[in-house]
């Protein structure tokens, strides 16, 4: 099993920057592709950004394309997503994911392990 646990989400005013992270433990490996997902309530859970194992790709929601971008740091089995130029819309609960293969995926049912959420809220 591998536990994810995300931190960073807050309140923030529009046009302001968040970083998210998110620590894996457990069985990881460096072979997971990962990725973020994020969800408000009565919606289904939308994809927003994901990364290969080796940071050697990523892709993005077209949505926030241009003001999000996701790293990951293997050492310390950690992924961020860096948020600038936040946007009221970008309000939701923020989901870590990874999946046992390398492969990028935009389909939620594709990923194997999910962290509990962390809130961003965008205030106008």
């Amino acid at each position: 099993q591998v536990q994810l646990v995300e931190s960073g989400g807050g309140l923030v005013q529009a046009g302001g920057s968040l970083r998210l992270s998110c620590a894996a433990s457990g069985r990881t490996s460096s072979s997971n592709a990962m990725g973020w997902f994020r969800q408000t309530p009565g919606k289904e859970r939308e994809f927003v950004a994901a990364i290969s194992s080796g940071s050697e790709n990523t892709y993005y929601a077209d949505s926030v394309k241009g003001r999000f971008t996701i790293s990951r740091d293997n050492a310390k089995n950690t992924v961020y997503l860096q948020m600038n130029s936040l946007k009221p819309e970008d309000t939701a609960v923020y989901y870590c994911t990874a999946r046992r293969g390398n492969s990028i995926m935009v389909d939620r049912y594709r990923y194997d392990y999910w962290g509990q959420g962390t809130q961003v809220t965008v205030s106008s």
